[in-house]
């Protein structure tokens, strides 16, 4: 072996020298004495199978987390290991982050401890994270390898994949894997990160609205060895909440900004009804057709004000960033400009429209029309002059954040200048 070795770095330096692809992972370990060796071995066990996929060097890194068994002594006596010992318990999370700055690779990998991620499976993800040159190769556990998971967590996975997908644009099937391969160079995109088991779901979340390259392959999983950590509704809970919050703080207005169209469209629906039912010569209402009315009209402004929050958060996230507003409600804008650029005269057309049928209800009325034909003009003419005056509000404010938001950039241009000839 050292033979070998001695003759490749020869070979490197004859060619000029050679850069040498490292692999280092990172098992995460609190009170895993019963399988941490097992793991650990099966993970060096494919250190031959690296060269073929472009990985010269694997570094396996074991944090232990504060185990109260014998785990940390079962690694120190496991040759080719580098163990790192957290005082107390951190978290999952906690336990991932200090192998991931302790790393000495270019590329990180990630596993549990417990025996339901294959080892056997580092040199698939690192081949399709170099063909593919993508930043972080997920292996997923629903994408239809075999799998062990038992249906409640089967489900909670799905729902994940399935949330962080709604608010990313982006398609994923498990958002929440524990076991990965990515670039160490993302990680300054994607921290910060949390210290518990919902690491991996915020990860997702960041690397999709960071716009990395993530790919997923096909991962088996086996049912875990000894008692499980995760609490399927308080961890599930988090994992839920940790997603949301992530994605509002880098395009708010895809959340907000759906439902404030989901409300819209059930307010145009109502008004269409009654529309339809007034031409007919309908001009009494039941209670539940006041009802309904009524909750079209809040439906109808709440819709409005929510999505334009949301656009407005997202010149807000903007100038956090400092970087123009770059993300909308379907991930890439549907017009030449972003949907909220034409709020401006969206609302003074509404407003006129308001105006109009406010003036002409009136005229009407005075003319000997009955009350009971103009209420519904009158009500109707009212909410769209709001809704109108409202996006006109909300223009003015998303416009003086755009000027803001893109203060950096201008000022970057401005200092460079225009390109000149000299002559």
């Amino acid at each position: 072996m050292d033979r070998m070795a001695a003759d490749w770095s020869g070979g490197c330096d004859r060619l000029g020298g050679c850069e040498m692809t490292t692999l280092s992972v990172v098992i995460p370990a609190y009170n895993e004495e019963d399988g941490i060796a097992a793991v650990a071995q099966r993970v060096l066990s494919v250190r031959p199978e690296l060269p073929a996929v472009g990985i010269d060097e694997l570094e396996l890194i074991v944090v232990d987390d504060g185990s109260r068994d014998r785990t940390p002594e079962i690694v120190r006596s496991l040759p080719g290991v580098r163990l790192l010992c957290h005082k107390v318990n951190g978290g999952y999370g906690a336990a991932l982050k200090t192998g991931f700055a302790a790393a000495r690779g270019e590329w990180i990998g990630f596993l549990d401890a417990d025996g339901t991620y294959p080892p056997e499976h580092f040199p698939a993800l690192c081949r399709v994270a170099l063909q593919e040159d993508a930043d972080i190769v997920i292996g997923s556990r629903m994408a239809g390898a075999d799998s062990e998971m038992p249906a409640v967590r089967r489900l909670g996975n799905f729902i994940f994949a399935n949330l962080v997908s709604l608010v990313s644009a982006q398609r994923i099937t498990d958002s929440a894997s524990g076991m990965r391969v990515f670039k160490k160079s993302v990680l300054d995109r994607i921290y910060p990160l949390p210290d518990g088991l919902n690491l991996t779901p915020v990860m997702s979340t960041r690397a999709l609205h960071e716009g990395l390259r993530m790919v997923e392959t096909p991962i088996p999983y086996s049912e875990r060895k000894g008692r499980s950590k995760l609490n399927v509704v308080r961890d599930g809970t988090r994992f839920a909440q940790s997603i949301v919050w992530t994605a509002l703080t880098y395009n708010p207005v895809r959340q907000l900004g759906l439902i404030g169209l989901a409300s819209l469209l059930i307010a145009a629906l109502i008004g269409v009804v009654f529309v339809v039912q007034r031409l007919r010569g309908v001009t009494e209402l039941s209670p539940i057709g006041i009802f309904a009315l009524s909750s079209a009209a809040v439906l109808a402004v709440a819709g409005v004000s929510i999505f334009s929050l949301g656009a407005t958060f997202n010149y807000l996230v903007a100038l956090f960033h400092k970087q123009p507003v770059r993300q909308g409600v379907w991930g890439k804008p549907l017009f030449n400009a972003p949907l909220e650029r034409h709020f401006g005269w969206l609302g003074l057309v509404a407003m006129l429209l308001g105006i109009i049928g406010g003036l002409g209800s009136l005229i009407l009325g005075l003319n000997g029309w009955p009350q009971t034909r103009l209420w519904f003009w009158q009500l109707l003419s009212a909410g769209t002059g709001l809704v109108g005056l409202q996006l006109v509000v909300s223009w003015f404010i998303m416009r003086a954040l755009a000027e803001l938001s893109e203060r950096e950039v201008r000022v970057a241009g401005d200092l460079l200048g225009r390109e000149v000839s000299v002559g």
